[in-house]
């Protein structure tokens, strides 16, 4: 196991405890699920000044989860530091050179570096196995609602939209007119709930997400930080890195995550998807719906 699979074991540890920390070592958990950059070059005074907590607050936490000691738990991090990552000394030189270029070239320069640095971070984070289990669920399920409010609602959208070209079982919630809780009015363990939401989390998808574990639907949560509520109550989690230089959460990310997903579900189906997705193509370029048909 590599050094990054190591410190994201680490980070998952302290995802399995939670409910068993108190609430003081549930407040440096927090900082340290969600800022996991942090841990390998701070010493505990400094994290712990970072998190508003008493040193010995991480040194509690990090034996209830296992180590002898903060610099134990920190150890996987540091390491991780030390070996790096790919640099990409061309992209680098690209992106300084758009920010030089007028006015909005910074400007730029920084969503692209943004938009790039969030996929390569998601998906360092997951790994094959999780997609193929969840996707597994969503295959062998009866019915996929799927969750999203704001920019988030418009994602679900375009992954249900791109499911439905050869699966029937997909639904995006809220409804038009609709609200998610009566959404999931008739859904229990036969069905898979994937909810989304970034900071700030939406109220309605944390309550929509409580009550479809409440009804038995399993659960895949996608979302912004390890203490994401969404993330805390799936049962297959992935955190996706949604920074950029604007006010509003990049969605880059979560629509690559999507696309994934949505293929990992088709290579675990039968080969009818693949026809269906074929027949749904080939009867809309009979109905002359592309442009080229038309020529």
């Amino acid at each position: 196991m590599n050094d990054t699979n190591v410190s994201t074991a680490v980070l998952d540890r302290l995802t399995e405890e939670w409910d068993a920390l108190t609430p003081e070592a549930q407040k440096a958990a927090r900082y340290v699920l969600e800022n996991p950059a942090d841990v390998g070059v701070s010493t505990v005074r400094e994290i712990a000044e970072a998190a508003n907590v008493k040193p010995n607050t991480f040194v509690r936490m990090a034996r209830q989860v296992g180590f002898d000691g903060y610099e134990d738990f920190r150890a996987p991090f540091r390491d991780a530091i030390r070996r790096g990552t790919a640099s990409f000394p061309d992209r680098a030189r690209w992106l300084q050179d758009i920010g030089r270029s007028g006015a909005l070239g910074g400007l730029y320069a920084d969503m692209v570096g943004s938009a790039i640095r969030n996929i390569e971070e998601t998906f360092a984070g997951i790994d094959a196995e999780a997609l193929r289990a969840a996707a597994e669920v969503i295959w062998t399920s009866r019915q996929v609602f799927t969750l999203g409010v704001g920019v988030m609602n418009a994602n679900a959208r375009n992954f249900t939209y791109l499911a439905s070209t050869g699966m029937k079982q997909f639904h995006a919630i809220p409804q038009p007119g609709s609200n998610a809780v009566d959404d999931l009015a008739w859904a229990d363990g036969q069905d898979v709930l994937i909810a989304m939401t970034c900071k700030p989390y939406r109220t309605e998808v944390i309550e929509a997400v409580k009550l479809a574990r409440d009804q038995g639907l399993t659960i895949i949560g996608i979302s912004d930080s390890r203490a994401s509520p969404v993330i805390m109550m799936a049962d297959h989690p992935f955190v996706v890195a949604a920074d950029t230089p604007q006010f509003f959460p990049s969605s880059v990310s979560t629509i690559a995550l999507l696309e994934t997903l949505l293929s990992f579900v088709i290579a675990s189906a039968s080969d009818e998807i693949v026809e269906r997705v074929e027949k749904f193509h080939l009867r809309r370029h009979r109905l002359g719906l592309y442009a080229e048909d038309r020529e």
